[in-house]
């Protein structure tokens, strides 16, 4: 069941998520989760992809949210784990990646930092039935680490590593995220990014161009940089 705040815009819903639940869900909203997520980034995605080992969970049955993080956990001395925060990382390195983990997975929300761009959410994310929610800010590690309740299991973390290992949480309230892509492949941030862009030159129109510059970059304001 999905509980909305019109006024605030603030959603919150039981994962696995249902189609009902992800077309509630509109660019620039926010959203908290209860249920059971996992993380997976780059190191999952080149074993289990690359290296075509079968994952070891049953998605989407179990979760089809996929958080792109890097948990501080610490071990108990009774072996359980003990996660002070979740630090979110940048999911536009993770492209490549994503159309054929959707396939695998099931994975119907994406989370992570930053977002990614327009075309992924179109080429990618669409045809999934799939959206994208970004952290709100830098800092929140700890917040997030709040609504994580239990590590329900760890998976390759002596071969990947704490920071690369498949996490298993159940988390109560998790959030806040900001709703960057819709069903449609609308981007939040790609629009403010548009706005931003069509009176940029006019901020710049007195000012010398650039003096310095450094090998790759560019000097034109308007191209994004991720």
């Amino acid at each position: 069941m999905v509980a909305v705040d019109q006024r605030l815009q603030q959603v919150r819903f039981k994962v696995p998520a249902t189609p009902e639940d992800i077309a509630t869900l509109k660019i620039g909203s926010i959203v908290y989760l209860d249920g059971v997520i996992y993380t997976g980034r780059e190191g999952v995605y080149n074993r289990v992809i690359e290296q075509g080992e079968r994952i070891p969970l049953e998605l989407p049955a179990v979760s089809n949210v996929n958080f792109h993080c890097s948990p501080a956990a610490a071990i108990e001395p009774d072996g359980s784990y003990n996660v002070g925060g979740v630090t979110a990382t940048a999911s536009f390195r993770f492209s490549k990646w994503m159309g054929k983990w959707f396939e695998l997975s099931g994975a119907k929300i994406i989370i992570g930092k930053g977002g990614m761009s327009g075309q992924d959410y179109r080429d990618l994310f669409v045809p999934a039935g799939a959206i994208y929610l970004t952290t709100v800010g830098y800092g929140t590690g700890a917040l997030l680490g709040r609504g994580i309740k239990r590590v329900i299991d760890v998976f390759w973390a002596e071969e990947l590593g704490n920071a690369q290992a498949m996490w298993v949480f159940e988390v109560q309230n998790f959030g806040p995220f900001l709703v960057d892509s819709d069903l449609e492949g609308n981007s939040l941030f790609e629009q403010q990014g548009q706005l931003i862009n069509a009176n940029l030159e006019s901020l710049y129109a007195d000012l010398k161009p650039p003096a310095l510059s450094r090998f790759g970059e560019t000097d034109n304001r308007k191209d994004e940089l991720i």
